[in-house]
């Protein structure tokens, strides 16, 4: 979801202002991914390499996301939406981290729609800890290195049980994919716009709909 930090500069705005105004466009993707019966939506909120940021910056970027959960989460809620956190829960602030598993908790038998929020998420390092669960089995002798698949390697990823995604949207211009999904985005669609995610609303989202329609989904075959 990226842009928010120019939208909020050319607005003559604090970076946070881009953020929030971000905030209401993924309400509204979540929105009309229920009317349009689209169940999986996954949302790169904040990456392992955004702790690199100014201090400032990840202070309110933390207190958004507590406030944007405390706030929103009866709504989800009754919308039938599930919330799932992707990512490294190791070092997430504890506050922001509590808040996150209430909501798992508190959505985790809804079915509408299941948002999976990558937070604190790295692709790398994803793959990562996926491969040193596995070399932990191989010295317990739990499993035989011929017996590794796809399908064991998928099972110690974030995304265990969840499918693979079918559409990438990139949001801003940028023509790259920012260490996100690396494994599961093997043969998504990729769509790329140079609206600023705070101005990603119905149009622009009908637009990647519609522009995903058109493809031919060969996945190797002829």
């Amino acid at each position: 979801m990226d842009g928010n930090g120019r939208w909020a500069t050319r607005k003559g705005l604090p970076r946070i202002a881009g953020h929030r105004e971000g905030v209401k466009s993924l309400k509204c993707i979540v929105r009309l991914c229920a009317d349009l019966g689209i169940r999986y939506v996954t949302a790169y909120a904040f990456s392992s390499e955004n702790w690199k940021r100014p201090v400032s910056e990840v202070s309110g970027l933390m207190k958004l996301f507590y406030e944007t959960l405390a706030s929103e989460l009866e709504d989800l809620n009754k919308n039938g939406v599930k919330i799932i956190l992707l990512g490294d829960r190791g070092n997430i602030p504890e506050k922001v981290l509590k808040r996150f598993q209430e909501a798992e908790e508190i959505t985790e038998n809804n079915k509408k729609v299941i948002l999976n929020i990558a937070f604190n998420y790295g692709a790398r390092q994803e793959i990562i800890n996926s491969v040193k669960k596995i070399c932990s089995l191989l010295n317990e002798g739990s499993i035989k290195a011929d017996e590794i698949n796809e399908k064991i390697f998928s099972d110690f990823l974030y995304t265990k049980d969840l499918p693979d995604p079918d559409l990438l949207i990139r949001t801003s211009g940028e023509y790259r994919i920012s260490n996100f999904l690396l494994w599961q985005t093997a043969y998504s669609e990729f769509y790329f716009t140079r609206t600023l995610w705070p101005d990603f609303r119905e149009n622009e989202f009908f637009k990647a709909i519609s522009e995903y329609q058109k493809r031919n989904r060969r996945f190797g075959k002829i």
